[in-house]
């Protein structure tokens, strides 16, 4: 597994704290899965880049790297920003597998998870 990375890709906003979830949901992956390598990157406003965060992952050896759009859904800038996101990435990085993971919000148990935190809370 130690050939293995990920990065966790968000938005990005003006407001630090806005990041603090995606920090807390790159130590929760790092801790349940030690042998992974794990970036986070941004959009916009904040740094990393995606570029900068799949340099640095390049440098450091890892050749095939998966992306988990933390999105809720695919709107302009996963249809239509992060495809040449990535193409240029690509172009840069000859080598590197870039594996796309479908943002969050299309993810079936991250659905179910939210839809079961919400019944709980309604209950209190």
């Amino acid at each position: 597994m130690a050939d293995r990375a990920i990065v966790l890709f968000a938005h990005g906003a003006r407001d630090p704290a806005w990041a603090e979830p995606f920090k807390r949901i790159k130590c929760l992956l790092q801790a349940r899965q030690p042998g992974i390598a794990v970036e986070l990157a941004f959009l916009e406003i904040m740094q990393p880049s995606l570029a900068d965060a799949i340099a640095t992952l390049a440098r450091a050896g890892h050749a095939s790297i998966a992306i988990a759009p933390l999105f809720m859904a695919q709107g302009g800038h996963l249809k239509n920003d992060l495809p040449k996101i990535l193409d240029e990435i690509r172009a840069r990085h000859h080598g590197v597998e870039l594996k796309l993971l479908p943002a969050v919000g299309d993810v079936e148990p991250v659905l179910d998870a939210i839809a079961g935190w919400l019944v709980g809370a309604m209950a209190r």
